[in-house]
């Protein structure tokens, strides 16, 4: 069997704490890294929608939490434990009419023993969450509902809500900001953009939302995925996958273990046949 290589194709990484592991990675199996960290880590207790939420919710002003996610959930108890005693928040959670979207949320509340008032079912999008609530037969009208986010709003689902009556609060709990410089991002842009990248490595869904957002404010949202669809593009896992789906672009090829290396070394295997299928595709017959 042969060596997985990249045969010298330019390789998009756009990891951060691991950038310089991912870009030897690269260049052992023979590509040519193009770094572009595309994240910046904010610590919890910098995040002031969601203390201001907590505080809120000790206060008995909100009706209804609802949870899209267990990891941010688990960062939204984080965030609060930084200024209320752990056991007084999750109190008030418990006084509180909880939506958990899907079973990762489910876990998290399992555990700390908080009741559940409405469950959301597969396929877990923001339709069966509203679903969900309209089944309890509960009117909306004039509830204040807290929504906790983790990563990009989900627009749909707070118009949704809005149209039932509902007083909407965002609580964006944030891990990852943007790069403090985004320079690197942006010549990723131009470069993806001008078809001098052959290759990109997704490690996050969070990777995906911070390229497209630096494209859109460049103006280069639909060139961007114009250009990601002659290059390979290659997703560690199947949440990176979904984002890079619900961002418009295709994932070639998905890691077959959600890790860097298996991630690199599989890129390496099959990207220059991938690359050369859709290069001669594109010519004309």
């Amino acid at each position: 069997m042969s060596t997985p290589h990249f045969q010298g194709l330019s390789v998009l990484v756009l990891e951060s704490r691991r950038s310089r592991e991912m870009a030897a990675l690269v260049t052992t199996y023979g590509g040519r890294p193009v770094a572009a960290p595309a994240l910046r880590e904010v610590p919890l207790e910098a995040n002031p929608d969601a203390l201001a939420f907590a505080d809120a919710l000790l206060r008995g002003d909100c009706d209804i939490v609802i949870l899209l996610t267990g990891v941010g959930t688990r960062a939204l108890l984080e965030v609060a434990s930084a200024k209320h005693p752990r056991e007084a928040f999750v109190a008030a959670l418990a006084r509180t009419n909880v939506v958990a979207r899907g079973p990762k949320p489910l876990a998290v509340l399992r555990e700390l023993n908080v009741p559940v008032w409405a469950t959301v079912p597969e396929p877990n999008t923001w339709r069966e969450l509203l679903a969900a609530i309209d089944a309890t037969g509960e009117s909306l009208d004039g509830r204040r509902v807290a929504v906790q986010e983790y990563g990009k709003a989900n627009e749909e689902l707070l118009h949704g809500l809005e149209a039932r009556g509902a007083r909407v609060t965002r609580v964006p709990v944030y891990r990852w900001a943007l790069p403090e410089d985004v320079g690197p991002l942006r010549a990723a842009v131009g470069g993806i953009v001008r078809g001098e990248l052959d290759v990109a490595i997704f490690t996050t869904s969070v990777q995906v939302v911070h390229l497209m957002e630096v494209a859109a404010s460049l103006g280069q949202a639909d060139a961007v995925r114009d250009g990601l669809r002659r290059m390979v593009v290659a997703s560690i896992g199947p949440t990176t996958t979904e984002e890079l789906t619900n961002q418009g672009i295709a994932a070639d090829l998905e890691a077959s273990h959600p890790k860097m290396g298996f991630l690199v070394r599989e890129a390496a295997d099959r990207s220059p046949a991938l690359l050369r299928q859709k290069r001669n595709a594109e010519r004309p017959a």
